[in-house]
């Protein structure tokens, strides 16, 4: 609708996981560098967490696809909300394992035997799972016996989690102490800075085939950091209507105006009421409740205080 207005051929500020949008700041290319070290180098478990929208699955699109160019074999996992059995059955339908045994052992076996076969011929074997801060306490438990699967030298498979903080909070409860020592490298995607902002803002739409005279003023980027707090997924939201809106009253360079009005529109200009103090005492038997660890991430972000929560909530 905007595309020819603006010079555009495509769009630039669309939220699916395009790769080829992958903006590599030095947080974001250190977190790209450290899976492509950990997957090559078999060190057998990688986190990956982030706030909302800070570009953990564009991240992961691009490692697939880096992956794929080493003809590694991959699993990718973006359905966090399963039972074990579940689990064992997404694992070997994505490596496209055959197995009639509903057994769990039998499906263990097999998918040993495969990875081994895998191994002999030099092949790197990686599943990712996304959205991993709502895997149940049970889950994690069966992931973290995959990295028993190993020869005397290596570690058959590489296994990639990435959430959001939720993740990381979960993994120091007790009962998860075994996992979380088996974590080799921890890596971090975070919020863009101004100049970041304006950069990503940039890169995109010339990605996009923007060439010329300039889409934005500068005083509309300012504003557009201001609300978004740095977070790729909401600048992503403020440009594309802002882009929209400016199109509709053939305004060009967007002005800050516009930004505004489409923050205002999503509510982005609002404050959260800050929860209560007091009344948030949880008797530690709960950790033992499979219900409180699948609803750990809800629990945490309801009294998480920090303005990151405010724009995730708002999107």
């Amino acid at each position: 609708m905007y595309k020819s207005f603006f010079g555009l051929k495509e769009n630039p500020f669309n939220v699916n996981p395009d790769p080829r949008f992958l903006f590599l700041t030095q947080q974001i290319e250190e977190a790209l560098t450290g899976l492509m070290y950990g997957i090559q180098t078999r060190k057998g478990f990688i986190t990956l967490t982030g706030e909302v929208g800070t570009g953990k699955t564009t991240l992961i699109n691009r490692l697939l696809d880096w992956l794929h160019h080493r003809r590694a074999r991959t699993a990718f996992l973006f359905n966090s909300r399963m039972n074990s059995n579940q689990l064992f059955d997404f694992i070997l339908a994505e490596f496209d394992i055959p197995c009639d045994s509903k057994s769990k052992s039998q499906q263990l076996m097999k998918l040993n035997h495969w990875l081994l076969e895998r191994y002999r011929m030099g092949e790197t074997v990686a599943l990712i799972i996304d959205e991993a801060q709502n895997l149940t306490y049970p889950v994690l438990e069966e992931i973290r016996l995959l990295t028993n699967l190993e020869t005397s030298t290596d570690k058959l498979l590489q296994i990639v989690l990435s959430g959001q903080p939720e993740l990381e909070e979960k993994l120091r409860l007790p009962q998860l102490r075994q996992l979380r020592q088996r974590i080799m490298l921890r890596c971090r995607t975070t919020p863009l800075s101004h100049e970041q902002t304006k950069e990503y803002i940039v890169e995109r739409l010339k990605i996009a085939g923007a060439a010329g005279e300039p889409i934005f003023s500068t005083q509309a980027v300012d504003t557009v950091h201001l609300y978004s707090l740095g977070i790729p997924r909401v600048i992503n939201l403020l440009c594309e209507h802002s882009l929209v809106n400016a199109f509709a009253e053939q305004q060009r360079p967007i002005q800050s105006k516009i930004v505004e009005d489409v923050a205002r529109e999503f509510q982005l200009d609002e404050v959260e009421p800050i929860a209560p103090n007091g009344g948030s005492r949880i008797d530690t038997d709960v950790y033992n409740s499979e219900a409180f660890i699948q609803n750990l991430g809800e629990a945490l972000s309801r009294f998480r205080l920090s303005p990151s929560t405010t724009t995730r909530q708002r999107k």
